[in-house]
């Protein structure tokens, strides 16, 4: 089909969007499970199911059906069942173990535990399950036993810890993460730890089967000193857990050796110090010697993470060879997610994948002969891939989304490096409209990431190329502060937001408004977040945007303190002191505090139910703009946590969409 015969994209094309996650090869190489989701457009309900493709040869097909939640597809140690969560018994609960026989035939529910669970792992002989559970609180079960309780719902909540809440999830209760063990065959379970105030989280057995590692904080108020992550072991059975010492730092993935010696774990040393990379680590399991960073010389930060709205990138423990010589694993650079590989002595990186793409997750077959990874494109949102490790030789096994993709013209992306004030090599893209004149003259919008520690990249951006469709150039790239480029630039705006971000963001413009296809009198701005905190930091400090949104904004560092699920780490990203010490330096680098200086008209757009930067954030700015007599708007979408751009519903996306729109062709057209 001709690019002249092509459509455009449209704000409703996330109905049509097939998205995956969990992708998971089967140990004998020849299929991948992974889930499929789509979203009904008569009730809004997103839905997924099981699917399974051959590494070999043929078409996916759907394993498992109904209009439920099918998730966490693992498969058995010797491949011929596979355990998932499902909601199917009761879509008012939350999902349950099931399994299935990947000969075919009906999935059947495993547990019956009342509380969510969380993570799902096979034992090494395949006879149990080892899962973490939130029990559900005395008063929650009591209100599903009685309808009238029910009816009523919550009556009040009562706290003494700092994190109360949590954005995505809602009021936090009372009960913690603990780990469980599933019989496989009868369903029977059994609680093996129990606390009230430690969390015991991502539980995984040693490969013999005879020990459980398991992350936890056993400091004296975890949710204060909240980066005092531990490892541990126990006895399978259950028992006296053993702390293995480690750094202290935050610890997040982690997976036994082969022959069981060893723990290769991600974390962060330091206290106070978010900016630090995050390195891939071992340590004996007997923590005989000091764990050893591996990635430390090479200046990576260990983490998948990629900006995009078609679902985020899986954080995928690191996996070691079968010979215990080598890991792979996950890290974002340069606007790209790679599959790397470290030796043990980390002595030598190699790359296994270095595709400007995103690796969303991986997995190998028994032999690791085989790699399967589900990997995004700045073109694509998802496709399952499959390499051989000996030859090398890749191929794709779907084709997700190219009925759309194919009949769509979505303009082009061009990658750019600048040099910030500092020198410093800066990464960015435009994207151009489709049908793109170079002889014309585009109005354009600035497009700023949120985070801040995170980055834009090869991924693809459904709102970028909705706004290029409708005639703007879109253009955004990587300041300083973010990941992907090495810890000094991460360091680069700790404790001082708004200066060397602000200043990267107006070097890019500089150059993009040179171009002689930019109109530099219709240039708009817009950002989420972090990104919506520089949206009102740049209004209140300069005058060359005709049009901003603000989004889910930061806006007073003063009001945000204790009012956030985040809650008192966010002096850590000031100057570590609470803001009844340091009043000034909260005030000085707080949007609201030049909001004087603004004149650019501005809508606001916020979510109701956001817990990260609550909406009081939004409203500040909304109702000063007003006051000052500044053009504004305010758009409030109920019900929706912070994440709405990427994981809310989907009408209340597209009406965000249009809000965006509208207000740029309103102001810049």
């Amino acid at each position: 089909m001709s690019a002249t015969k092509k459509r455009l994209i449209t704000a409703e094309d996330l109905y049509r969007f097939e998205l995956i996650s969990d992708v998971r090869l089967s140990p004998d190489g020849k299929n991948v499970v992974y889930v499929h989701k789509r979203v009904d457009r008569k009730t809004e309900k997103k839905l997924s199911n099981l699917w399974i493709v051959s590494t070999q040869a043929g078409k996916p097909r759907q394993f498992t059906f109904g209009d439920q939640k099918d998730v966490s597809p693992r498969w058995s140690p010797e491949g011929k069942t596979i355990a998932f969560l499902s909601n199917r018994a009761d879509q008012e609960k939350a999902p349950q173990i099931h399994l299935i026989s990947f000969e075919g035939g009906e999935a059947h529910q495993l547990t019956e535990i009342p509380g969510e669970i969380t993570s799902i792992n096979w034992s090494p002989d395949g006879r149990k399950l080892l899962c973490s559970v939130r029990k559900l609180d005395p008063d929650e079960l009591e209100r599903q036993k009685n309808e009238q309780k029910k009816k009523l719902g919550v009556v009040s909540r009562r706290y003494d810890r700092f994190f109360y809440k949590f954005d995505g999830y809602g009021y936090l209760p009372q009960e913690r993460e603990h780990i469980w063990t599933i019989d496989a065959h009868t369903g029977a379970s059994k609680q093996i730890t129990d606390h009230k105030i430690f969390d015991e989280k991502e539980p995984a057995y040693s490969p013999d089967g005879k020990w459980i590692a398991f992350l936890s904080n056993h400091s004296e108020e975890p949710d204060r000193y909240f980066e005092k992550v531990d490892l541990f072991v126990m006895p399978s059975p259950g028992g006296t857990s053993k702390k293995i010492n480690t750094p202290v730092g935050d610890k997040q993935k982690f997976s036994f050796s082969p022959d069981g010696k060893w723990i290769a774990f991600v974390g962060q040393e330091g206290e106070h110090q978010d900016y630090k990379n995050y390195g891939l680590w071992v340590v004996p399991t007997d923590g005989s010697i000091p764990a050893r960073n591996l990635t430390a010389t090479y200046d990576l930060n260990v983490d998948p993470s990629t900006i995009n709205d078609m679902g985020e990138p899986e954080f995928i423990s690191p996996v070691w060879s079968n010979d215990g010589k080598i890991l792979y694993f996950q890290c974002a650079r340069h606007g790209a997610t790679q599959l790397l590989a470290v030796s043990v002595d980390g002595k030598r990186l190699d790359t296994v994948s270095d595709q400007k793409a995103v690796v969303c997750s991986f997995s190998f077959d028994e032999k690791q002969n085989t790699l399967a990874y589900h990997l995004g494109r700045i073109d694509d949102p998802c496709q399952i891939m499959v390499k051989e490790i000996v030859t090398g030789a890749e191929k794709q096994l779907t084709s997700l989304n190219q009925s759309i993709l194919s009949r769509i013209d979505l303009g082009k992306v061009e990658e750019v490096w600048f040099k910030s004030t500092s020198g410093m090599d800066l990464q960015g893209w435009v994207l151009t409209p489709p049908g793109f004149d170079p002889k014309k003259k585009y109005p354009s919008i600035l497009e700023i990431h949120g985070g801040p520690q995170t980055q834009y990249g090869f991924f693809f951006m459904h709102e970028f190329y909705y706004l290029a469709s409708k005639g703007f150039v879109v253009y955004f790239c990587n300041p300083r502060g973010g990941r992907g480029y090495g810890e000094e630039h991460t360091k680069a705006i700790w404790h001082d937001w708004g200066n060397n971000d602000y200043a990267d963001l107006m070097t890019w413009v500089d150059r993009m408004e040179k171009a002689p296809y930019i109109d530099r009198s219709r240039m708009g701005v817009t950002g989420g977040s972090y990104g919506g905190y520089m949206t009102v930091w740049i209004i209140g400090h300069t005058q060359r945007f005709k049009a901003a949104v603000t989004q889910r904004c930061v806006s007073n560092f003063l009001s945000m303190w204790g009012s956030s699920d985040l809650n008192h780490l966010f002096e850590d990203t000031l100057n570590q002191k609470p803001p009844y010490k340091d009043l000034q330096n909260y005030w000085d680098h707080s949007p609201i505090a030049y909001i004087e200086n603004a004149k650019t008209p501005t809508l606001v757009i916020h979510n109701e139910n956001d817990m990260r930067c609550p909406i009081e954030q939004g409203e500040q700015v909304f109702v000063a703009l007003k006051k000052r007599g500044v053009p504004t708007e305010m758009v409030r979408f109920p019900d929706e946590f912070h994440g709405l751009s990427r994981t809310g519903r989907i009408d209340r996306r597209i009406v965000r969409l249009n809000s965006i729109l509208g207000w740029f062709e309103k102001y810049l057209k």
